[in-house]
């Protein structure tokens, strides 16, 4: 799910823009995933995260698993980043996130978007708050799916719209978890630069 703060890495800009139904194997190929990401930075990261539209059952998403990992303090950051790094992936630095370092994957792997979040960042609150909210709300997330396929086929090939368009209903949810006004309001003025 690209959730507020979330840019795609680099490259992605044009691409076009598919919603499909959830698919169960999305979860296997997480755990694939973590699996290999938890071996190289074992001692170092606190856990591997499944999180945006892929990590919630019967959601409606693009088919690209999204992945955050918590790193403890800015002090193990660079060990995740070479830990990462030796695992093939490419490092875009925060792309204008704080606190948050992003990946492109290697090509062989399942198509998905890395992230290196530390423990106490606004990026990792964002992206754990709405997984479980929608994880919870099986209503909000059919409604959050069917908007989604609407702005896929609305704007196929314009991102910036597409994320402008899901950032009210995400902003929303954020605000039923009680992020304060200034972290909205600098999630929604991060959506409006893209």
């Amino acid at each position: 799910m690209e959730m507020p703060t979330s840019p795609a890495p680099h490259g992605s800009h044009h691409k076009k823009i598919f919603v499909v139904e959830y698919d169960p194997t999305w979860p296997l190929a997480f755990a694939t995933l973590k699996a290999s990401i938890a071996g190289a930075l074992r001692g170092i990261a606190l856990s591997v995260e499944h999180v945006g539209s892929t990590s919630v059952p019967g959601l409606a998403a693009k088919p690209i698993i999204d992945i955050d990992v918590v790193v403890p303090s800015r002090t193990e950051l660079s060990a995740t980043i070479e830990g990462l790094v030796a695992l093939g992936y490419v490092h875009r630095g925060n792309q204008g996130i704080e606190d948050r370092e992003a990946f492109d994957s290697p090509g062989h792997l399942p198509t998905h978007h890395l992230y290196a979040c530390l423990k106490d960042s606004t990026a990792l609150a964002n992206h754990l708050a709405i997984r479980d909210y929608l994880r919870a709300n099986p209503a909000a997330a059919a409604a959050y799916g069917q908007l989604k396929i609407q702005l896929a086929k609305k704007f196929p090939t314009d991102r910036e719209s597409y994320v402008a368009g899901k950032t009210d209903f995400l902003l929303e949810i954020l605000r039923r978890k009680g992020f304060p006004d200034t972290v909205l309001k600098a999630i929604r003025d991060a959506n409006r630069k893209k």
